[in-house]
C-alpha cells in the first residue's frame, strides 16, 4: 500500500515538474527578454563556431540546415531560414539551447554542459549563419 501511494506521488511530481518546464517554455519564460550580453564580434562568432561543431552539427548540420529525424522525433530545426518555431530573439535561442525545447525534448538541455557565456558565443554563430 505504501509502496503504490509513494509511486503515485512520485508519478504526480513527474508530471506536475514537467508541465512547469512545458509553461515556462512555452510562455518563453523570461528567454524572450534576455539581452545578449556577448558582443558579436569575430571572436565570438568563431568561438560559438567551435562550440557548434563540438555539439550542434551532428543534429542540426555542418551549416545549421537541419538534419534527418530520429526515429519519431521530429526534425532539427534549419538555422538558416526565416522559420524560428521557439523564438527568434536572441534570449529565446539561448534559453531553447540552455534549457532545451520540450515535451519531448528532441533538443536537449545543454546548460548542464555548455556554460552561459559560450552559449552566447554560440548564438551569435547562429545568428551569421543567416547572414
Amino acid at each position: 500500500m505504501h509502496t503504490t501511494t509513494a509511486l503515485t506521488a512520485a508519478v504526480a511530481l513527474v508530471a506536475l515538474a514537467a508541465v512547469s518546464a512545458q509553461d515556462a517554455h512555452a510562455a518563453g519564460g523570461q528567454g524572450a527578454s534576455l539581452k545578449n550580453p556577448v558582443q558579436a564580434t569575430p571572436v565570438s562568432i568563431e568561438a560559438g563556431q567551435k562550440i557548434y561543431a563540438r555539439y550542434c552539427g551532428a543534429c542540426h548540420g555542418p551549416k545549421g540546415q537541419g538534419g534527418p529525424s530520429a526515429e519519431g522525433l521530429p526534425p532539427p530545426s534549419n538555422l538558416t531560414d526565416t522559420r524560428w518555431d521557439h523564438g527568434s530573439t536572441d534570449g529565446a535561442i539561448f534559453t531553447a539551447i540552455k534549457s532545451g525545447i520540450p515535451p519531448e525534448y528532441a533538443m536537449e538541455p545543454w546548460g548542464d554542459r555548455i556554460k552561459d557565456p559560450d552559449i552566447w558565443n554560440l548564438v551569435n554563430f547562429i545568428r551569421s549563419l543567416r547572414k
